[in-house]
């Protein structure tokens, strides 16, 4: 397996679970947050919490920065950078066009 299909199996399964995603939306609101902190939104065990960290670290979605004892965790936006220009944005173009071309039609029906 490619290290480029490995990483992005990696990220889709990490996108995958709603408690992930939640983590992902925490970070997104307040970057460097302890372990602590990240419990607090969610209803689980701190190993559980800890084990969706591992697998977001496993993806490079989350990365952390230790401070003294603390480990802070923080959003990494490049990957999911990466799935837009992949997977999203060749989708959009095509929409885009045709609203474009509507509007110009529109607007010389209208001139």
């Amino acid at each position: 397996m490619t290290e480029y299909r490995r990483d992005t199996d990696l990220l889709f399964k990490a996108l995958a679970d709603p408690s992930r995603r939640k983590l992902l939306d925490v970070l997104h609101v307040h970057d460097g947050r302890t372990l602590n902190e990240l419990c607090a939104h969610l209803d689980m065990t701190r190993q559980g919490v800890t084990q969706h960290l591992d697998v977001l670290e496993a993806a490079n979605l989350v990365a952390t920065l230790r401070r003294g004892r603390e480990k802070l965790h923080f959003l990494n936006p490049v990957p999911l950078q990466e799935i837009y220009e992949r997977w999203i944005a060749k989708f959009e173009k095509p929409r885009l066009k045709a609203l474009s071309n509507l509007k110009r039609t529109l607007e010389k029906g209208n001139g």
